[in-house]
C-alpha cells in the first residue's frame, strides 16, 4: 500500500464514517501506514518512535503491545510497506549502524505473540547490511572439556570469536562487573523480556534466574565476531526452537568410565557430587544423542583430535581459514533525503534536484532478508547508483 504523508492525526472520524486521515494535521516525525484495514502511526513524541494503529473495522485506536529492542530517538523518519507484514523505517539524522529498523506487524513471530497476549502486537528489529556467520552452540555433560576446547579457540582466534554475556536475577559478588561478568537485572524486568521471547534460553538456578538473551548473542555479531554460547542440553533445546539459525556441536565423553576418572582426578568435589554430576550426565549423553538436537557429535577422547575436528566443522582448519566476519556497515544518510520503491528495492535520493549528473542515490535491497524480531533482520545490500546513467524509470515517490 505505501507510506501515507507524515500528520498527526486529530480525528479519523465524520459524520459519514472513516475519512483516511484526510482530517490530519501535519507533523514530519510521524508517518502512517496503510496494511489492509489497518493504519499503522509511528513517530508522535521526539523522545521516542511510539506506535499506534487505527483499525476501520472497529473505528478506533489501540496502543499495542511491542516486542523487540526500540529504535533510538530521531529527528525524523520514512516508512515504506513491505511483503504486507513489516514497515521499513529509515531514520533521520541518525548514525550509520543506526538509521534501518523493521517495524514487524504480521510476521509468524507477531502472529504467534497476538495469541499468547490475545491483543495487537508488533515488534522491532534491527535491519544490518548483508549477513553474519551463524553462532556456534556447544553442550556437553560436566567434565567432558568442553571448556577447554572453547578456550583454546578463543585463544586461537580472539578477534573471530567472541561470548554473550548472559543475564541473571543474583545480586553481583566481589569483583563482578555489570555488563562483563553478567547482565545483573531484577527478577521482575527478566521475567517479562522472557515472556516477551527476548530470551533464547533460561533456567533457574538456587532461586535465581540465568539466561541468554538474544540481543546478547546479536552484539557479538554486531562487533564482528561469531558467537559461541556454552550451554547445557536443555538450553540448547530452546535455542534450537527460538528463531536463532545456529550450529549445534555436542562434546561427548569417549565412556562413562573416562568420564567418572577426570571428575575425580579435579578433586574439588565431594562423592555425592561427583554421583550426581554422573547421573546428570548420563541423562545429558542420552539426549545429546537421540534428541535431534545437535548437528555433530565430537567425543573427547584426545583434546588435540578433538580441537581439530571442532576446527574442521567450523571451517579454520590449518590455512584453509573461513573469511573472517566483519562488522556490519551501516549507511551514511543526510538528514534530509527521498524515498521511492520499485519491486523489491527501496531507492534513497541523497542529493538535492539541481544535482543533475552526481552519483545521488542509494539502491537497498530487500529481496533476501532473513530472521527478524526479537534479533536482527539480515540480508540487506545497498550500493549506490548514478540516477541518469543507469536509467531508474517507473520510480514512485513515496516520501
Amino acid at each position: 500500500m505505501g507510506e501515507a504523508p507524515a500528520f498527526i492525526v486529530n480525528d479519523l472520524h465524520t459524520e459519514n464514517g472513516f475519512t483516511n486521515g484526510f482530517g490530519l494535521k501535519p507533523k514530519g516525525c510521524e508517518t502512517t501506514t496503510v496494511v489492509g484495514d489497518k493504519t499503522f502511526l509511528i513517530g508522535g513524541t521526539d523522545e521516542a518512535l511510539g506506535v499506534k494503529i487505527y483499525d476501520k473495522s472497529t473505528g478506533k485506536w489501540v496502543i499495542p503491545t511491542v516486542l523487540g529492542k526500540e529504535p533510538k530517538p530521531c529527528k525524523g523518519h520514512s516508512a515504506v510497506l513491505l511483503n504486507e507484514d513489516r514497515i521499513l523505517v529509515i531514520k533521520k539524522g541518525s548514525t550509520p549502524d543506526d538509521c534501518i529498523w523493521f517495524l514487524e506487524v504480521d510476521t509468524q513471530y507477531v502472529r504467534d505473540h497476538n495469541k499468547k497476549v490475545g491483543a495487537e502486537v508488533v515488534a522491532w528489529s534491527k535491519g544490518v547490511i548483508g549477513y553474519a556467520e551463524k553462532p556456534v552452540v556447544i553442550s556437553g555433560p560436566s567434565g567432558v572439556g568442553k571448556g577447554t576446547l572453547i578456550s583454546m579457540l578463543m585463544k586461537e582466534f580472539p578477534s573471530m570469536f567472541g561470548f554473550s554475556v548472559s543475564h541473571t536475577t543474583r545480586a553481583p559478588r566481589v569483583m563482578e562487573k555489570d555488563g562483563v561478568h553478567y547482565h545483573y537485572t531484577e527478577r521482575s524486568v527478566m521475567e517479562k523480556d522472557i515472556k516477551d521471547g527476548k530470551f533464547l534460553e533460561f533456567a533457574s538456578v538456587h532461586g535465581n534466574l540465568y539466561g541468554t538473551s538474544i540481543e546478547a548473542v546479536e552484539m557479538v555479531a554486531d562487533a564482528g565476531k561469531r558467537c559461541i554460547l556454552d550451554i547445557d542440553v536443555q538450553g540448547a533445546r530452546s535455542v534450537r526452537a527460538s528463531s536463532l539459525e545456529a550450529i549445534f556441536i555436542f562434546i561427548c565423553p569417549p565412556s562413562m568410565e573416562e568420564l567418572e576418572e577426570r571428575l575425580r582426578l579435579r578433586g574439588t568435589e565431594s562423592e555425592e557430587q561427583i554421583l550426581k554430576r554422573l547421573r546428570n550426565a548420563k541423562a545429558e549423553i542420552e539426549q545429546g544423542k537421540s534428541s535431534g538436537i545437535f548437528d555433530h557429535t565430537l567425543y573427547n577422547d584426545n583434546l588435540e583430535e578433538c580441537y581439530e575436528n571442532l576446527k574442521k566443522l567450523l571451517g579454520i582448519d590449518g590455512s584453509n581459514i573461513a573469511n573472517q566476519q566483519t562488522t556490519p556497515k551501516g549507511i551514511d544518510l543526510p538528514a534530509e533525503h527521498s524515498i521511492s520503491k520499485i519491486d523489491n528495492k527501496i531507492i534513497i535520493n541523497c542529493g538535492a534536484p539541481e544535482q543533475e549528473k552526481t552519483s545521488n542515490l542509494i539502491v537497498m535491497d530487500v529481496s533476501s532478508l532473513k530472521e527478524g524480531a526479537p534479533g536482527r533482520t539480515r540480508g540487506l545490500d545497498v550500493y549506490t547508483v548514478d540516477s541518469f546513467s543507469d536509467g531508474l524509470n517507473g520510480v514512485s515517490k513515496l516520501s
